[in-house]
């Protein structure tokens, strides 16, 4: 007998019609402004180098020692400055100056993290810009073109997966309501 399978895909979980009303970057770029600066400090060293970063070898963030490379969402209207110290990944304060910046939309960044577009991808349709010094902002995009998903754990994979499936899906019915 055969088994059918299909993947369960936002719309299939929520309907244009509502996901299309769901709050966008902007929204959630006013409300990370209210976040107090040590609060959002610690989440963003939690989210990217205790969850995405984590499974790689601290040799792997050796290019990033004693650097500052920038993460600006557009959309969000949100920048990090991030360093490496001792093979770990180190969020610095909001004003500190990069050295190479990446940025993104939202959607982009998420589309990237989940494998789901690849940064040459990006790049070369223009959705992802670098500033500053060209080697440590590519050495930064291959960074992110080789994070090891395989080795997070199911949950979080299948969050991102789903997640980033549901921002298309939520983009694709704003835009089709216009």
């Amino acid at each position: 007998m055969l088994k059918h399978h299909f993947a369960l895909t936002p719309e299939h979980v929520l309907p244009p019609v509502v996901l299309k009303h769901l709050p966008g970057p902007r929204f959630w770029g006013r409300v990370q402004r209210w976040l107090p600066p040590a609060l959002k400090k610690r989440l963003i060293q939690e989210l990217l180098g205790g969850q995405l970063l984590s499974a790689l070898p601290p040799e792997r963030l050796r290019f990033l020692e004693g650097r500052r490379l920038g993460i600006e969402v557009l959309d969000m209207d949100f920048r990090v400055v991030l360093t490496a110290v001792s093979g770990h990944l180190a969020v610095l304060d909001e004003q500190a100056q990069a050295e190479a910046c990446v940025q993104a939309t939202t959607l982009d960044f998420l589309l990237l993290a989940s494998q789901l577009e690849d940064a040459d991808t990006l790049f070369f349709h223009r959705r992802l810009h670098m500033t500053g010094d060209t080697a440590l902002g590519l050495e930064a995009r291959n960074l992110m073109d080789q994070l090891p998903l395989d080795q997070l754990s199911p949950r979080l994979r299948i969050a991102l997966n789903h997640f980033t499936r549901m921002a298309v899906a939520a983009r694709k019915a704003h835009y089709a309501g216009r």
